[in-house]
This record gives structure tokens, sequence and C-alpha cells, in this order.
């Protein structure tokens, strides 16, 4: 499955510049630099800087999706999505570089997507669910922070809405959910 180009020292390295400069300020020199490697080393795996955080962000993503415990797959996701909104290398990208995520959702799916697909079809069943819960849990991770705030209806001096109670609310809709698809299942076709 994992498609990257793999060298654990390089890919820890452009964390670290990620991290320190953001993507954008991030080089090949930079990371080359910092992992001990020439740059030449790092040009014949990795054409730019993009392609390389392109396999740390698989690298790190699917980290997250393989400590994830799928025996409770409500309970994978919604902390999936928490841990993955957590992850220091996810808020860098967001609060510096959120274009890179783009390509991911506008164009194609990129290898977490299938990592996530993968599971997700074992605990569903089916390539049409599965697709159907990663899209919920995508739009929880990626949109969550935009429905922050006072809440858009009730009493004055109502409670703000808060990240815990967005993932309270992505349990109970992949509870319904996949609720239903275990009762179909047992029933049979």
């Amino acid at each position: 499955m994992t498609l990257i180009r793999h060298n654990d020292g390089v890919l820890d390295a452009a964390r670290d510049c990620v991290l320190a400069y953001g993507v954008r300020r991030t080089t090949l020199t930079d990371v080359a630099r910092r992992a001990g490697v020439s740059r030449m080393t790092l040009y014949r795996r990795w054409p730019d800087v993009r392609s390389l955080v392109a396999d740390l962000m698989t690298r790190e993503w699917v980290r997250v999706l393989a400590e994830l415990d799928v025996s409770d797959p409500v309970a994978a996701m919604v902390g999936g999505v928490r841990r993955l909104r957590e992850h220091p290398l996810w808020r860098k990208i967001v609060e510096t570089d959120p274009d890179l995520l783009l390509p991911y959702l506008l164009e194609r799916r990129g290898a977490t997507h299938e990592a996530a697909l993968d599971v997700l079809e074992r605990v569903t069943g089916d390539a049409r669910k599965a697709r159907a819960v990663l899209l919920v849990a995508q739009s929880f991770l990626l949109s969550a922070p935009t429905m922050l705030g006072p809440a858009a209806s009730g009493p004055a001096g109502h409670d703000p809405v808060t990240l815990d109670d967005l993932d309270a609310e992505l349990t109970a809709l992949l509870e319904a959910y996949l609720g239903q698809l275990t009762e179909r299942t047992q029933e049979g076709p």
C-alpha cells in the first residue's frame, strides 16, 4: 500500500523543517542539511519539496490510522478525526499552507484516503458506505473550526459550540449510520 519513497531520517528532517518554517519556506537544502545527506540524495528521490511533503503527510496520517482500535468503528473514526486535528503537522499545514490539501479534497484520493478506505471497507463491508463514512469524517476534520462559536439559534447567552460538541454530533451521526448498516447486514438483502 505504501508508496512512500521511504527514508525515515529524511522524513523526520522534513517534518522538523515544516514545523519550524512552514512548507513554502522549507527547501530541499534545509531538509538535506538537517537529515545529514546531500541535496542530490534528496533530488534522486523527490523532485521538489511538495512531493517530499506529500510523502511526509502520508507517513504521518497513516501512522494515526494504524494506531486506531477499529473494534469500535465509531470511536475509531471520531478518535482519528480528533487525533488528526491535534496533530502538529496537520495544524501547521492548515495554518500556513492549506492549499496543499486542496488536491486531496477536489481532485484525487491520496494514499491516506486509500489506507482509510481499506480499513473502512473491512469494517462496513461495503465500498460505498466506507466512502460515505470517510467523507463525513473528513468534513468534520476540515470544516469543524468554521462551526465553532455562538450557537446559530437558541436563547441569548447560549454556550458556544465547541469541538467536543461537534465530535459528539459526529459520534451520533456515525452510530446511527453504522447501526443501520449492522441491522441491514443482520437482516440480509
